[in-house]
């Protein structure tokens, strides 16, 4: 038995006021530096350091996809700027391969932001929405403190080192606004897709998307939700399936590349044994 498992269980269910599984000391290793998984009926499956603040790296596009759902139409066109090309390129980032003068719906910019993890796209949106990054984040910002977030900040729509490592939040903050943002129909249907595939027009060129959550891949019954890394927040999955009748929504903050996915799948299955045994 893994005594500080069971006691890291016994810790949350006082603390939050919900039943957590008997089993816990049976829970996965976990090596990420923080980590909290729980299902739709609120049973705390897993937590590891949940509560401390740190940065999310593209996780923070979640909040950038929840904000630009509540502002925009899936209809609307945005045209690609320099700017919005030279963000990424310019800071390493990861990108959805966007041009100069490129005109594409927000229903497709929201698949180059939520499955390549392409700053470009976030910062085209932001951009729009605002208007501007400023009072984009600011939006951001609202927005999560309306969901409860008390300990989440932003201070880009990507996640990037600069400004301040994109902000902070904690394990428990980003689940819940995992819960929240899957609960839009657009928002699942993006972050649950493997390949989206955009055809040439006459407004922009063609384009393949592929979701850089390999949980997809690897296990059944899998929602999403998110990638991230930069050297600051370490690598992070924000991930969701379908469990036992219930969705189970897990996070892991500080992880490495490969394992941050095994990892997730053992969560996930063992939320799913906890759920089966009542």
């Amino acid at each position: 038995m893994r005594i500080g498992g069971f006691i890291c269980s016994a810790v949350l269910a006082l603390v939050v006021g919900v039943a957590s599984p008997a089993a816990a000391a049976d829970a996965p290793e976990v090596g990420a530096k923080s980590a909290y998984v729980v299902d739709s009926a609120g049973t705390i499956h897993f937590g590891k350091r949940e509560t401390r603040r740190v940065p999310v790296a593209s996780l923070v596009k979640v909040m950038t996809a929840y904000v630009v759902l509540r502002e925009a139409e899936l209809s609307d066109t945005i045209t690609i700027t320099a700017t919005d090309v030279k963000h990424a390129t310019s800071n390493g980032a990861t990108t959805a391969a966007l041009k100069k003068g490129e005109r594409l719906t927000v229903r497709d910019l929201l698949y180059g932001l939520m499955l390549p993890s392409g700053a470009d796209a976030a910062n085209a949106l932001a951009r729009r929405y605002g208007p501007g990054k400023t009072a984009f984040v600011a939006k951001m910002n609202r927005a999560a403190r309306a969901l409860g977030l008390s300990d989440t900040r932003y201070t880009n729509p990507d996640g990037l080192p600069t400004p301040g490592n994109g902000g902070y939040s904690t394990a428990v903050d980003q689940v819940k606004l995992a819960e929240r943002a899957l609960d839009d129909s657009t928002f699942a249907a993006v972050t649950g897709t493997k390949v989206h595939k955009v055809a040439k027009t006459a407004l922009h060129r063609a384009h393949t998307w592929r979701n850089s959550n390999k949980l997809l891949s690897r296990a059944d019954g899998v929602l999403g939700v998110k990638t991230g890394y930069t050297r600051a927040a370490g690598y992070c999955l924000l991930f969701a399936g379908e469990r036992g009748g219930k969705r189970v929504v897990g996070v892991l903050l500080g992880d490495q590349s490969e394992r941050r996915f095994e990892t997730a799948e053992q969560l996930l299955d063992y939320a799913g044994e906890q759920i089966a045994g009542g």
